[in-house]
Formats: structure tokens, C-alpha cells, sequence
């Protein structure tokens, strides 16, 4: 049953996602000591997989089934595929800092693309106010960086620019295609198998060394990131697109980046100043503005 607005469980759970996904950046942090990133991602790909697979038969979930989806799940695999291969090549050219603000303008290409594929799900005045109040917090968090390019930055910031064109694309074609009526381990495992058959050939074509200083803690961080974010952590988000707003659940994941620097705070003794609780208070405010109901 399709909702149309988030209700406490909606909201709960996508908090705890956020947090999930905050935490993600810490792991690829600490992986990528040891691991390329490229292959670091395929990696995590293969290993979800590999979950989803024996939790849906486990279920009995019908995965072969004839149903429409064979299509829109190639397209939302590739789609899958390129954002991240994308953000993980940009971050070689442009400061993280920087390209978690262009990452972040995936919710309004949602918004926008909702005026045509989503008609039932377009955004009043107010919520599109949210949801720039929301970015702000993001801006003024990260935004020191933003004027302090370095000579092939812009390289960086097109890449993950293209990767939130792409990340709010695969939202949009699994709401507005048969995906829609697909259960949520059979929409994310057309992502995971394609990008984990993928993702390998990327790393091994630009020269990756691969694994490089297999540690435990290494190993550690891509199953956390394998089981627990592309595994557990997305079945839960495709599994909120199939049933409710995907413009009100995008608002939502500009908690994701102060999240991201609230762990590194706690866990990686990052210093955590007045702006961080700032801009804390902006995204969440404007989250509340954009997911209010209407009178």
C-alpha cells in the first residue's frame, strides 16, 4: 500500500539510515587504507549480493519471475554502477568536503524530475523552502571548502554532480516503472549484481592496485559496509521508495553528510565545532518543513 505521506515508522527509520550512511563514510575512510576504492566498492557490491540472495530465498521471494522488471532493472543496474564509479573517480580529483555538496543536490533532481514522471508527487512551495534550508545546513557545513578548488577540481565536482543526477534518476525509474511493484530484494539485487560484475572491470581498466594492506580492521569495514549499508541499509531504503513519497524520503538524506561528520567526531576524534551543530539544526528544521502534512 503506497502512503502519501511519511508517517513515525517512515521517519524513524529513515534517521537510522541516516546514520547507517553517516557512518559508511567513516568505513570507506578507514578501508581505503588498505583497499582502492573502486575495487573497494565492487567488493562491497559482491559481498551484498551475496546477502540479499540468501535472504530472499530464505523468504521465498520470487526473484526469476517474469514481471516487467528485466528492463528498468538493466537501467537502474547501470545507473547504480556509474554513480559510484563517478563519485569514487571524483574524489580523486576534488576534496571530500566539496563534492558531499554536490552529491547533495540529488534530492532536487528527484523534486524536478518528479514534475514529469511523478506527477502525484510534486512539491509544494514550502517543502521546496525545506529542502533548500535543508542544503544550506549542508553548504555552511562543508561550504569552507567550496571556494578553494584545487587546479582539476572542477573534474571532481562534474563527476559527483553526475553522480547525483544519476543516484536521483535510479529513484525516479524504480517509481515510475514496473520496479514499483517488485519486492525491495529483487529491485536492489538488479543494482548489486550489475555494479558488483562492473565495478571489478572499472578498478582492474584504470590500474587499481587492488588489495593492498589486507588488515582485520580493513576486512572489518567492507563487511560492515557489504552486510550492514548495501546490504540490510538499502533493502530497507528500496523498501520505503516501493511505499511511500520518494520527493519526501530524498529530503530526508541531507541528514546523511552531518551524520557522517557527528561520527567522525565520536569515532574518529574529528573536532566537532559550533557550525557542525548549526548546520544540524538547518537541515533538520528543513527537513520538518518539507515533510509537513499538508492542512
Amino acid at each position: 500500500m503506497h502512503k502519501q505521506e511519511l508517517d513515525r515508522l517512515a521517519i524513524g527509520l529513515m534517521v537510522v539510515l541516516c546514520a547507517i550512511w553517516g557512518l559508511q563514510q567513516v568505513a570507506i575512510k578507514v578501508a581505503n587504507a588498505g583497499i582502492s576504492p573502486i575495487w573497494q566498492a565492487g567488493l562491497r557490491s559482491l559481498g551484498a549480493t551475496a546477502v540479499i540472495t540468501l535472504w530472499a530465498l530464505l523468504r521465498g521471494v520470487r526473484l526469476f519471475e517474469r514481471d516487467g522488471t528485466g528492463w528498468p532493472g538493466l537501467a537502474v543496474g547501470l545507473m547504480f554502477a556509474g554513480e559510484f564509479a563517478l563519485i569514487f573517480i571524483g574524489l580523486e580529483y576534488t576534496p571530500a568536503s566539496r563534492g558531499v555538496i554536490f552529491l547533495y543536490t540529488a534530492p532536487f533532481f528527484v523534486a524536478l524530475g518528479a514534475r514529469w514522471f511523478l506527477p502525484g508527487e510534486r512539491l509544494r512551495a514550502a517543502q521546496w523552502w525545506g529542502m533548500s534550508l535543508a542544503f544550506l545546513g549542508v553548504v555552511l557545513l562543508f561550504g569552507e571548502h567550496l571556494w578553494q578548488p584545487s587546479d582539476e577540481a572542477w573534474r571532481g565536482d562534474l563527476m559527483i554532480l553526475g553522480g547525483a543526477v544519476l543516484w536521483a534518476a535510479t529513484t525516479l525509474t524504480i517509481k515510475a516503472s514496473a520496479l514499483a511493484r517488485a519486492s525491495a530484494e529483487k529491485m536492489l539485487l538488479y543494482q548489486l549484481a550489475i555494479s558488483a560484475l562492473l565495478l571489478p572491470l572499472l578498478s582492474l581498466a584504470l590500474g587499481e592496485p587492488g588489495v593492498f594492506a589486507p588488515t582485520a580492521l580493513v576486512w572489518a569495514n567492507v563487511a560492515f559496509q557489504a552486510v550492514i549499508v548495501a546490504g540490510i541499509s538499502y533493502l530497507a531504503w528500496f523498501w520505503l521508495i516501493r511505499h511511500y513519497p520518494a520527493t519526501r524520503l530524498s529530503s530526508f538524506s541531507f541528514l546523511t553528510p552531518v551524520m557522517g561528520v557527528l561520527m567522525g567526531g565520536f569515532i574518529l576524534d574529528e573536532p566537532l565545532t559550533a557550525m557542525v551543530f548549526t548546520a544540524l539544526f538547518l537541515v533538520g528544521t528543513g527537513i520538518w518543513i518539507a515533510n509537513r502534512p499538508m492542512r
